[in-house]
């Protein structure tokens, strides 16, 4: 029988493994994966209408067995070398394994004595985010013996050679953020996204990307960014009233249910990456 499993993950793709008894570090009795809401009520004579609702914060937490003081301190190392971290949660639905992560920061450890072979320690983490899936789709074209092909990484429709479109389905509870990375040269970048053929959001940015830079879009929490990577690999941020209508969202996401994603541009949109964040309140 399959069992869950958890994993630390840091901005550097590095992990720390929470499940392995053979490698020395096993959580157990996790709690707080799930979700819970503060809500405000107003009394109208005997009734009470529901006014606003809000998702608390949730800090997962467990005990923490390590098999000796050594892995106690990779784990803290691993910890404080660490800017982000992502607690990582594989489960075993019948139909195939699924992962989820969520962002956290660890609040605390406590240290206990030795007992028996293992050191049993209380951990905690401040939950960020809400549980998410990391969907990836690539849109690439290669001129290849005078021959144009099209190896689009999951189900795309092809409209022309400056637009890329692709059908999403967001099961997600909430709006599910995006990361858009288009390669240049690229003429005014543009991401759009339609709901029964009508625009729902969009941003369109009056820049050119010149050949070997990058446009680089996210609305992700806490890594929203609208950037244009350099040659040399520095970053210069877009987020300005030259490049954007400040009237405008300029923060999309795509709503729950069916929608379409557009990228266009005023030329071709030859290479380009993106990613698909789906939310959930508990997994």
């Amino acid at each position: 029988m399959k069992v869950r499993r958890f994993l630390l993950e840091n901005e550097k793709g590095q992990q720390f493994k929470l499940d392995n008894l053979s490698e020395g570090c096993f959580l157990s009795s996790p709690t707080n994966l799930g979700y819970s809401y503060s809500i405000d009520f107003v009394q109208l004579g005997s009734d009470f209408i529901e006014n606003n609702r809000k998702i608390q914060q949730k800090n997962p937490s467990g005990t923490l067995y390590f098999k000796s003081y050594d892995k106690v301190k990779e784990f803290c190392d691993f910890v404080e070398s660490s800017q982000k971290l992502k607690w990582i949660y594989i489960i075993p639905f019948e139909a195939g394994e699924r992962t989820y992560y969520r962002d956290v920061s660890l609040v605390k450890l406590d240290k206990t004595e030795k007992s028996g072979k293992w050191l049993a320690c209380p951990v905690e983490f401040a939950g960020l985010s809400l549980w998410y899936e990391q969907n990836e789709t690539i849109f690439n074209i290669e001129t290849f013996d005078n021959e144009m092909r099209y190896p689009f990484t999951i189900n795309s429709r092809y409209i022309k050679y400056n637009t890329r479109s692709i059908q999403v389905q967001n099961r997600g509870h909430i709006e599910a953020p995006i990361q858009v990375v288009i390669d240049g040269f690229v003429k005014n970048p543009s991401i759009s996204i339609w709901v029964d053929k009508e625009e729902f959001a969009s941003i369109k940015i009056p820049i050119v990307i010149e050949e070997y830079e990058k446009f680089l879009y996210s609305s992700k929490t806490g890594e929203i960014y609208i950037q244009k990577q350099k040659t040399d690999g520095t970053l210069e941020s877009l987020w300005k009233k030259d490049y954007i209508d400040i009237n405008k969202q300029n923060i999309i996401k795509l709503p729950v249910g069916a929608s379409e994603i557009r990228l266009t541009a005023d030329d071709d949109v030859v290479n380009s990456k993106l990613t698909i964040f789906p939310q959930y309140k508990v997994v």
